[in-house]
């Protein structure tokens, strides 16, 4: 059987949903999903296979203006997938304005010479049918897309619909993973992306933007059960009380909705075990970025 195959780049400001996106084009949670921006620090594949066609979608960070050595590592992890792909979906909110972020991206993809789709997402949120048209003509004034979609990842609305249209950009080539993969990330990142996830969701301002977490224990027992062991680092002792909370109250609710995901993802029981250490400016520093795991493919 011949197969087909196409790479696909899913780019956009923070916070516009791309991470929601590729978790319904792939059908599986594969990248973790907050309401702050630049949730998203890796370049994560997300891999769906229908049939004799294989579709590898890119999920990148929020591209954003850079203030610390983390943030530029994320910039370049955009432009680097940007730069070699068969196709780009660039992801807007319904807003008739063209900000900086987008005019940087559409310059991205213009040096690229790939074919683009403009995705115009939470779709949900428009009252009216003039404020999309208005949208639709302020980017295809900036850029000839190849398509043009209007969609919401969060009520899976348009989804399949875009999904045929990237069928149509696959050529025929070997599969790039096994059939049954959906994501090239390893397990233990997963892990770790999803310990990431619950401080996001439960702590507030700067304080997760200054978080990582390292799996230091990834084993499993004869019965099946899996044991973790992780570590929390945040960039301040203060912040440590906060994560931390009174008599250990914030730490155990972030580390029970962490089990019941990695529970989830696994597919078996869980054993997560967590501690909370200090590293002081971890962001600016070479050596920790690349421990944590963000380092270039």
């Amino acid at each position: 059987m011949s197969t087909k195959s196409v790479m696909i780049t899913i780019a956009g400001r923070p916070n516009v949903g791309k991470s929601t996106l590729i978790n319904r084009l792939v059908g599986e949670k594969i990248a973790i999903v907050s309401n702050k921006p630049q949730t998203t620090r890796n370049r994560i594949c997300g891999v769906l296979t229908r049939g004799d066609t294989q579709l590898v979608f890119i999920d990148t960070p929020g591209f954003h203006k850079p203030r610390t050595k983390l943030g530029n590592y994320m910039v370049d992890v955009v432009r680097e997938s940007v730069a070699d792909v068969d196709l780009i979906l660039l992801i807007v909110e319904p807003i008739a304005n063209v900000g900086p972020q987008e005019a940087a991206l559409l310059e991205q993809i213009k040096a690229s010479g790939a074919p683009a789709i403009l995705v115009i997402n939470k779709i949900d949120t428009v009252q009216e049918k003039e404020q999309l048209l208005s949208v639709i003509a302020t980017y295809s004034a900036r850029f000839d897309f190849a398509a043009v979609l209007p969609i919401s990842a969060k009520f899976n609305d348009g989804v399949q619909t875009l999904l045929d249209e990237c069928v149509k950009y696959a050529a025929e080539s070997p599969f790039f993973f096994p059939e049954d993969m959906t994501s090239d990330q390893p397990e233990r990142q997963v892990i770790a992306e999803i310990i990431r996830e619950k401080l996001l969701w439960n702590l507030e301002r700067e304080i997760p933007h200054g978080t990582a977490v390292e799996i230091t224990k990834f084993s499993e027992r004869d019965n099946g059960v899996i044991d973790v062991d992780a570590t929390i680092y945040c960039e301040k002792a203060s912040h440590k009380g906060i994560i931390i909370g009174k008599n250990g109250a914030m730490l155990k609710k972030i580390s029970s909705a962490a089990r019941e995901d990695c529970e989830r993802f696994m597919g078996t029981k869980v054993f997560l075990q967590t501690w909370v250490k200090v590293k002081e400016n971890w962001r600016d520093s070479d050596f920790l970025i690349r421990n944590f795991g963000y380092q270039k493919q």
